[in-house]
């Protein structure tokens, strides 16, 4: 599938924007940040570009494009390493829309005023089916573990059990009986935390479809974002192939150097292929979402983290200094890997739903 000229006049203007406001040295600077984001840059995004509505819809504020849009941002996003709270909002936004009652936030999050999360993982799971956070009496008691941006955020969005089964629930971050705690991470691009409630009022805005929905959409997401970074990691350890000399040649033209590159750009390109299916149908065919998104994050894991780890060993000594770029990727390989889900229990659910196991469909 082309992309669209529009879609490309995107990837460019993004391209630019984070090479100028994002450059490497600017992430490591945020990394030790407490926000761990720049707030001018959040700003510009949402102002200027509108990629925070990007995939709303019109009448909530944003610009009603969808996922295949969105995942030009992610792959982009995943290119520079951009430390900034867009997945875990857009991931809500994405709940807020598939929900029946708390449209009326989505506005909010268009014009970058809000920051949301989703709260799902609880001791390490994705599994909507093992939550012990519960709503009784309109609140909300329990605990949340990976928390995207959970410490800033300005609106949680809670799965929890309720007397219809598994719930969405929405509670302001600075609400009292919300307690929240960062979270030490391999990534220190990306901040997680762990958010308490304590008998917490909360707003139910929607179901266990809602939930299932921002999850799938939060996988094609992260997916594009692996993508991004695999190609960043291959870009780079070609280039340096080329001018990296060993007895008297560069090593781009050995051949062990030639296979290992054309194997990344194998993965790489699969990788791309699994992102624009999923995307296709996060716009087109909810019922195929599932599936889709299952492969996309599956495969790209594992793309993301090969890529990342090749570009650290064909770039020789430097690459295993910290100071190389070459870490940052690996270290978001690895992390990303594991959010939402690891490559196993995209694979189990994948075959789940096309009916080869016994393992659960939905978690």
């Amino acid at each position: 599938m082309r992309p669209t000229e529009e879609q490309r006049e995107l990837r460019d203007a993004l391209r630019r924007l984070f090479a100028e406001r994002s450059p490497s040295a600017e992430v490591r600077r945020l990394m030790g940040t407490r926000a761990g984001y720049d707030p001018a840059l959040w700003s510009l995004m949402a102002d200027q570009l509108g990629l925070q509505g990007l995939a709303i819809s019109e009448e909530h504020g944003g610009a009603g494009y969808g996922m295949r849009e969105l995942a030009v941002v992610f792959e982009e996003m995943g290119r520079a390493v951009v430390c900034a709270p867009f997945l875990a909002t857009i991931t809500a936004a994405a709940a807020l829309e598939a929900g029946d009652g708390g449209r009326d936030l989505l506005p909010g999050i268009a014009d970058g005023t809000t920051i949301a999360t989703l709260a799902v993982a609880e001791n390490g799971s994705w599994d909507l089916d093992g939550l012990a956070t519960r709503v009784e009496d309109g609140r909300l008691r329990g605990a949340k573990g990976f928390v995207l941006d959970g410490h800033i955020a300005d609106l949680l969005l809670v799965a929890a059990r309720d007397e219809d089964g598994v719930g969405l629930y929405a509670v302001h971050g600075e609400t009292a009986g919300v307690t929240r705690s960062p979270l030490p991470t391999v990534d220190q691009t990306r901040r997680l935390a762990r958010v308490a409630f304590d008998g917490v009022p909360a707003r139910r805005v929607g179901g266990r479809g809602a939930v299932r929905r921002a999850l799938d959409v939060a996988a094609v997401a992260l997916a594009a974002e692996q993508l991004g970074g695999a190609q960043r990691t291959l870009d780079m350890t070609v280039e340096y192939a080329k001018v990296r000399r060993q007895f008297g040649r560069p090593i781009g033209s050995f051949q062990a150097i030639k296979h290992r590159c054309a194997d990344m750009y194998v993965q790489v390109e699969s990788a791309r292929s699994a992102v624009l299916n999923a995307a296709a149908a996060a716009d087109e065919d909810p019922d195929g979402l599932p599936a889709a998104a299952a492969l996309a994050k599956a495969y790209c894991s594992d793309a993301f983290f090969h890529a990342a780890g090749e570009a650290i060993q064909l770039h020789g000594g430097i690459g295993f200094t910290w100071e190389h770029d070459a870490h940052l990727y690996f270290k978001r390989a690895q992390a990303s890997r594991q959010l939402f889900g690891a490559p196993a229990r995209h694979r189990e659910r994948l075959a789940a739903l096309a009916g080869l196991t016994g393992a659960a469909a939905a978690p």
